[in-house]
């Protein structure tokens, strides 16, 4: 899947570009910037916890390419800046974002929202659902609710969240 994005947010010019083996510090630090409240709970020093959680990343980066061929593996950068990664599929009957993440100092700005009424816009043209996997505990989860996402699966740490077309189109 081919998805370049480009976005105009407050000011600020935001696109996506698919990501490179050049990227993956860059892919590994949005990776630990997703863990480190986690991780904070845990009583280990930062040498115990770096080799940790670039064995999680490598993990996940794997099991992804694995499990997503022709997914659309993609850097966010905000002024050509990295500001964080989305990686979304383009199935048959759905599209699944299989992830979104922002660095730390790019969240709360609009960024995310705007990405994801962009993908809402082109689920909306194909005539299909958007679906999403969410921590039950991720505060992301009351903005994809605000934008139209229902529970489709209750998986117990995870929801698997979708929004119908009909949905977006009223929205």
């Amino acid at each position: 899947m081919n998805l370049n994005l480009q976005l105009f947010v407050f000011g600020r010019t935001i696109t996506t570009r698919p990501i490179t083996p050049a990227d993956e510090p860059a892919l590994l630090e949005i990776y630990a910037s997703t863990r480190a409240e986690e991780l904070a709970q845990v009583d280990w020093s930062a040498e115990q916890k770096q080799p940790f959680v670039a064995q999680q990343f490598a993990a996940q980066h794997a099991h992804y390419q694995q499990y997503y061929p022709g997914a659309a593996f993609l850097l966010i950068e905000v002024d050509g800046v990295t500001a964080g990664r989305l990686y979304l599929a383009h199935w048959p009957r759905e599209l699944r974002i299989i992830d979104i993440s922002l660095l730390p100092e790019q969240r709360n700005q609009g960024l995310g929202s705007a990405f994801l009424r962009a993908i809402l816009a082109e689920g909306a043209r194909l005539g299909l659902p958007v679906s999403i996997h969410v921590e039950r505990f991720n505060p992301a989860l009351r903005l994809y609710q605000r934008l139209g996402f229902a529970i489709r699966e209750d998986k117990g740490v995870y929801l698997l969240m979708e929004c119908q077309p009909e949905v977006i189109a009223h929205a």
